[in-house]
């Protein structure tokens, strides 16, 4: 049987979509640190049936729309001597600058390489995006 231990202080990022943990694991930098991290795939879930889960032992600033916008049903726990002090469920943001890119080869941001890519959510069930300049349609989901 698998054992990992505890963290005494540190995040557990928590309900990450199966197979997502290493797409956030990689985006966070945690393959490059000097703090002990454990990356979860596949655990058994009641609510997903599977689950990834990423604990690391320090504290890290995690830029939470990113997350969100990777996978809406994250949870990020914040532990201080090994009891969970803060518990963060996280969302589909709203709007996004910079994670994605619009396709639209008309786009102001096609033209102008110094404008930044920003989207809104126009779709909350469905996770579509629409760019705020020429409200091309990308569908995070």
């Amino acid at each position: 049987m698998l054992s990992i231990n505890s963290i005494k202080n540190g995040i557990v990022i928590d309900h990450i979509k199966a197979g997502l943990g290493i797409k956030i694991f990689n985006y966070l930098g945690l393959d490059s640190v000097d703090f002990r991290v454990a990356l979860l795939m596949n655990v058994e879930s009641s609510k997903l049936e599977k689950k990834d889960i990423i604990k690391i032992e320090n504290s890290l600033d995690i830029d939470y729309t990113v997350l969100g916008f990777i996978d809406p049903n994250i949870t990020i726990d914040i532990v201080e001597n090994e009891v969970i002090t803060r518990k963060t469920k996280l969302n589909l943001p709203e709007k996004v600058t910079d994670i994605i890119k619009c396709k639209n080869p008309r786009c102001v941001t096609s033209q102008e390489a110094h404008l930044p890519h920003v989207f809104y959510l126009s779709d909350q069930c469905t996770g579509e995006y629409r760019c705020e300049y020429c409200d091309n349609a990308y569908t995070a989901k």
